[in-house]
């Protein structure tokens, strides 16, 4: 018989230390595409002539003019209920941190307070040669200003960067050491909307099961650690969720 959201709720009702990890099919079911899928963005663009640390060094006028009206369309989205169900699950104690590696701020807008951004954040911008930072909406107004579309840095002249994480640029190391630790804590590691493909963060999961914790997987596609997890759900994020947070509610009552 498939697991459920049911046996999702009681795993989660007994754990001491569980901590989630989400991926992009959390925020398509808010409208935003995901990249990587069957005619996702990178079917139509080369990630790596677009959305890569050496376009944007090299040409950063075709960089923003990529990149400009994405943040556009990820700031018009809203949280969905993935998003507030997990918050809540924060603000009542099961959830001790979520892990995402989403750029979209939506778990932070949702209410969710211990979230560790992977890929970064469009939460501001920064200058990578005299390493001033602006915010987000200063980023925006530079840009749109700028006769090439380019902002560029006050002190030095440079040109900004967001805070998301490009092709070819490292992942921030404190984001990732904070989510490998959250991860050898847990004993329970709920993944949702992530196809565990891309590392570092894909070796998380290994992480929780070394030391004995468990493994619970909601997706709609497949992943490589489908074979480990105890708990292996294929459904949609926001109706499986939200029947978690009901059986939550039923158990506690």
């Amino acid at each position: 018989m498939p697991d459920s959201p049911q046996d999702l709720a009681v795993l989660l009702a007994g754990a001491e230390h569980a901590v989630v990890l989400t991926g992009a099919g959390v925020s398509t079911e808010s409208g935003i595409p995901d990249f990587r899928s069957a005619g996702g963005t990178w079917e139509r663009f080369d990630p790596m002539e677009v959305a890569s640390m050496s376009t944007f060094r090299r040409a950063p006028e075709r960089f923003w003019a990529f990149h400009r009206p994405r943040i556009d369309m990820l700031t018009g989205v809203e949280p969905n209920a993935t998003h507030r169900v997990l918050a809540e699950l924060e603000r009542r104690g099961v959830v001790k941190a979520l892990i995402t590696q989403n750029i979209d701020r939506l778990h932070t807008r949702a209410g969710s307070v211990r979230v560790i951004e992977v890929h970064g954040s469009l939460d501001r911008g920064a200058c990578l040669r005299c390493d001033a930072e602006v915010a987000m909406d200063e980023l925006l107004i530079r840009a749109d200003a700028a006769a090439d579309g380019v902002p560029r840095c006050t002190a030095c002249g440079y040109q900004l960067k967001s805070g998301v994480v490009l092709f070819g640029e490292e992942l921030p190391a404190a984001a990732i050491d904070a989510a490998s630790g959250e991860c050898g804590r847990a004993d329970v590691l709920l993944v949702i909307g992530s196809s565990l493909l891309v590392h570092p963060v894909a070796g998380l999961p290994g992480l929780v099961l070394g030391r004995g914790g468990r493994l619970a997987i909601l997706t709609e596609s497949e992943t490589p650690w489908d074979d480990r997890a105890a708990i292996r759900i294929h459904d949609r994020a926001g109706p499986a969720m939200t029947a978690v947070l009901q059986e939550l509610d039923r158990l506690a009552a």
